[in-house]
């Protein structure tokens, strides 16, 4: 099973962003988790990360071809990003949303995400730990349609 793990705008700079809302880990320390996570379950992942909206779009439309689901952090593009939902919408592979902190105990704007409706499922506040369980949840989500 192939997952496209997708980090969004300004999670290159984990470890010193704020570390009091997303931790000390850096985007380095973050990808060998998933790497590791990955390997335990037996996927294939590929993960990418794009400060840009439409390096967003291109990986999205390029996973069509390739990927059994997406794991996507939209960072800030999660409260605005129609282009982003259309993206998902579009290619019609199973998207899990993940963030690492809790996007609804934040600041008002940020409990809304234009993305979650179109994912099975999201997960938020669990710091880097949310995109193993976004890993877990992808491949059941395969796994069952494939039944």
């Amino acid at each position: 099973m192939r997952i496209l793990v997708i980090h969004g705008p300004n999670l290159n700079l984990l470890g010193t962003r704020e570390p009091e809302k997303y931790g000390l880990r850096s985007l380095d320390d973050v990808n060998k988790q998933i790497n590791e996570a990955a390997r335990r379950l037996g996927l294939e992942v590929t993960i990418v990360q794009h400060n840009s909206e439409g390096q967003i779009l291109d990986a999205i439309h390029d996973a069509r071809t390739w990927a059994d689901a997406i794991v996507i952090n939209p960072g800030a593009y999660t409260h605005y990003s129609i282009a982003i939902r259309d993206a998902l919408t579009g290619v019609r592979l199973p998207a899990v949303e993940v963030h690492l902190s809790n996007i609804h105990a934040r600041e008002p704007f940020r409990h809304e995400s234009v993305i979650a409706g179109v994912c099975m499922g999201q997960i938020c506040g669990f710091g880097p730990y949310g995109y193993v369980l976004g890993l877990q949840a992808a491949q059941q989500i395969v796994a069952e349609a494939n039944r």
